[in-house]
C-alpha cells in the first residue's frame, strides 16, 4: 500500500509542477520589466529571459523526475502484485486435492484463469493508472482554479451520482452472466430440450433473464446520458464562474484569468474519463476476486516434513498394512474403503477385481494419499504414511495407471529421458527400439505422437528402473497385445520377485498369474482366494451381514473394523 501511496503522491507533485510551469510561464509573459525593456538594452532583456527560462527548465526537470518516480513505483508494484497473485494461485492449484480436479471442468477453469490473469497483468494496471492520473489531474485543476479565482470553489462534484452510476454498471454486469449461462446450456442440451418438448419453458426463462438485465441496462444507459449531461453543465458552470469571477476581480491579471479558464475547460473531459475508469475498475476487479478464491483453496498435506523424513532406503521390505482404514474422494460423498492382504510366506502378488466403483482404485490411491481419510491409518514397513511428507511418500511408490480415465503420462523430449525424467537413474538399454531414431526419438507433448500402448510400455520401463519394494499397476497393460502383456508379466515376475505388487487388471491370463485375488464391491472385500479357488467357484472369504469369514490362515472381518496386513515376508494377520 505504501508504494501505491507514494506513486499517487508523486503524480500529484508532477501535476503541481506542471501547473507551476504554466503559472511561471504566465508570470514570465506578464513581467512588466520585460515588456517595457528597450530593444536597445539587449543584455538586460537577455538576463531577464535567462532567469525565467532557467526556472522554467528546472520545473520541467522536476516534472520529469516525479513522473519517472510515479511510473517506476506504479509499474513495479503492479508487476510484483501480479507475480504474487500468480505464485499463490499456482501453488494452490498444483497442491490442490484430487477432488478439486474431479469436480472442476478443467477446460473452462483454465480458460477463466488465463483470462483473469491477462486482466491482472495488462487491463487492470492500465485502468488503475488512468484513474490515478485523472483523479490527480482533477485535484490539481480544482486547486489551480480556486487559487486563480477563489470564488469558483463553490462548485461541487456530484460524487453521489458517480457512485450510483457505478453500482448500476455492476448490477447490470451481474444480471448479464445468467443470460450467457442459459444460452450455453441450451446449446449443449438442445436435443434433449426438443425431445422433452421443453423449448417453451427455456424461451420463457430466457425472456425473463433478458428482461431483468434490460431493467438495469436501461437504467445504466440513462445514468450515462444523465451523468454526461450534468458533467457538461458542471464544466460549463465552472468555466462561466471562472470567467465571471476573473472579470469581477479588479486586480485580476489577464494571464491569470486565461490560466483559470484554460484549466476549467479540462474539467468535463477529465471527470467523464475518471468516471468511466471507475466503472471499468469495478467490472474488472471481479477477476481479482475470482483468482483470490482460487488462491484460498484447501491444499494437500505438506510436501516435505523435515522431522518426519523416512530413511533413504525406505521401504526395505514392502509391508503394507491397512488398519481400520476408510476413505472418501471428497466431503459429502459416502465412504469408499479398501483392504489388501497377501498370502503366506513368499507369495507377494495381489490382484484386485471388481466392477466399476467397487473401490479398487480407491484402495491404490489411498497408498499415495490422494483421497480424503475418514478414519484409520496405512502403514508401510511400520511407518504411518500420514505422518510423512507427500514427496517422500509418492517418490518411493511408483504407479502405472492406464485405465479408462487415466492415460500414461509422458514428458516432452527424447525417448531416453522418459524412463528417468529427473536424471536420477538412467540405466535403460533399449526400451524404444521400434521408434524412428530409437532413443533420440522426440516425444510430443504428453506423448501425443505415441500410441497408448507405446506410452504404457515407456511408463513400465520407467517403473522398472525405480527398483522399488512396492509396485502399483492400475490396468497398466490394457492397451497392449497379448504377446506383449505376457512378456511384461514375465518381467514383473523376475524383476519384482521380492517386491509387493498390487495390480488391477481384467485379462484372464493376467489374473491367473497372481498369487491371490481380492474381489471388492462397494468398498467391501467380498472374496479373497487364489485364482484356482475362485475358478472352482468356491466360497472363499465372503462377508455377509458383518460376520467373520475364513480363508485358510487369513482371517478377514467386516469393513467397519479391520486390520489387514499385506507383507511379502510374513503371514498376514487380521483381527
Amino acid at each position: 500500500m505504501v508504494p501505491m501511496t507514494l506513486a499517487f503522491v508523486s503524480f500529484c507533485v508532477f501535476q503541481a509542477f506542471s501547473a507551476g510551469s504554466n503559472f511561471w510561464l504566465n508570470v514570465w509573459t506578464g513581467d512588466p520589466a520585460l515588456l517595457n525593456a528597450s530593444t536597445s538594452d539587449p543584455e538586460a532583456l537577455s538576463k531577464g529571459n535567462d532567469y525565467y527560462l532557467g526556472i522554467y527548465g528546472m520545473l520541467g526537470i522536476f516534472q520529469l523526475l516525479f513522473l519517472f518516480g510515479f511510473n517506476y513505483l506504479f509499474w513495479t508494484r503492479m508487476a510484483t502484485a501480479a507475480r504474487v497473485i500468480h505464485a499463490r494461485l499456482a501453488d494452490k492449484i498444483l497442491r490442490a486435492p484430487m477432488s478439486f480436479f474431479d469436480t472442476t471442468p478443467l477446460v473452462g477453469f483454465s480458460t477463466a484463469v488465463s483470462r483473469d490473469m491477462e486482466v491482472v497483468d495488462n487491463t487492470l494496471p492500465m485502468i488503475m493508472r488512468d484513474w490515478l492520473v485523472t483523479f490527480a489531474l482533477v485535484l490539481v485543476t480544482l486547486v489551480v482554479i480556486m487559487i486563480q479565482t477563489p470564488l469558483s470553489g463553490v462548485v461541487l462534484i456530484p460524487v453521489v451520482v458517480l457512485y450510483y452510476f457505478c453500482q448500476l454498471k455492476r448490477i447490470e454486469s451481474v444480471t448479464r452472466s445468467p443470460i450467457y449461462v442459459l444460452f450455453s446450456e441450451t446449446l449443449s442440451g438442445a436435443p434433449s430440450i426438443r425431445a422433452y418438448r421443453a423449448t417453451g419453458r427455456f424461451l420463457e426463462d430466457s425472456k425473463m433473464r433478458v428482461d431483468r438485465n434490460q431493467v438495469y441496462y436501461f437504467a445504466s444507459q440513462g445514468a450515462v446520458r444523465w451523468l454526461q449531461f450534468n458533467l457538461d453543465i458542471l464544466a460549463a458552470s465552472v468555466v462561466f464562474a471562472a470567467a465571471v469571477f476573473a472579470i469581477l476581480q479588479t486586480s485580476s491579471d489577464p494571464g491569470d484569468a486565461g490560466l483559470s479558464v484554460s484549466y476549467a475547460l479540462q474539467v468535463s473531459g477529465t471527470l467523464t474519463w475518471m468516471t468511466r475508469q471507475i466503472c471499468e475498475f469495478e467490472t474488472n476487479i471481479v477477476s481479482v476476486e475470482r483468482l483470490k478464491e482460487y488462491s484460498e483453496l484447501d491444499t494437500e498435506a505438506e510436501w516435505i516434513l523435515q522431522d518426519k523424513r523416512p530413511p533413504p532406503e525406505w521401504p526395505r521390505k514392502g509391508d503394507v498394512t491397512f488398519e481400520n482404514y476408510m476413505t472418501r474422494y471428497r466431503e459429502g460423498l459416502i465412504s469408499s474403503s479398501g483392504v489388501s492382504a497377501v498370502p503366506y510366506d513368499m507369495e507377494r502378488r495381489l490382484e484386485l477385481l471388481g466392477r466399476t466403483g467397487a473401490g479398487k482404485s480407491s484402495l491404490t490411491l489411498s497408498l499415495f494419499r490422494l483421497n480424503r481419510v475418514c478414519c484409520g491409518a496405512i502403514f508401510i514397513d511400520g511407518v504411518n504414511i500420514a505422518e510423512m511428507g507427500l514427496h517422500d511418500l509418492r517418490s518411493r511408490l511408483p504407479i502405472t495407471a492406464a485405465g479408462p480415465c487415466d492415460d500414461p503420462v509422458l514428458f516432452s523430449g527424447n525417448a531416453a529421458d522418459e524412463p528417468d525424467p529427473f536424471d536420477e537413474e538412467l540405466t535403460l538399454k533399449s526400451a524404444v527400439t521400434q521408434l524412428p531414431g530409437r532413443l533420440q526419438f522426440q516425444c510430443g507433448e504428453e506423448g501425443s505422437n505415441l500410441s497408448v500402448g507405446q506410452r504404457q510400455l515407456v511408463c513400465l520401463a520407467r517403473t522398472l528402473l525405480r527398483r522399488t519394494k512396492i509396485l502399483v499397476l492400475d490396468e497398466a497393460t490394457a492397451a497392449v497385445d497379448m504377446e506383449t502383456d505376457a512378456l511384461i508379466q514375465n518381467t514383473i515376475r523376475s524383476a519384482f520377485s521380492t517386491c509387493t505388487v498390487i495390480t488391477i487388471a481384467h485379462r484372464l491370463n493376467t489374473i491367473m498369474d497372481y498369487d491371490r485375488i481380492m474381489v471388492m464391491d462397494a468398498g467391501l472385500v467380498k472374496e479373497f482366494a487364489s485364482p484356482e479357488e475362485l475358478l472352482a467357484n468356491k466360497k472363499v472369504c465372503v462377508l455377509r451381514n458383518g460376520q467373520r469369514c475364513w480363508a485358510g490362515d487369513v482371517r478377514l472381518t467386516y469393513v467397519d473394523y479391520y486390520v489387514i496386513t499385506y507383507s511379502p515376508h510374513r503371514r498376514p494377520q487380521g483381527k
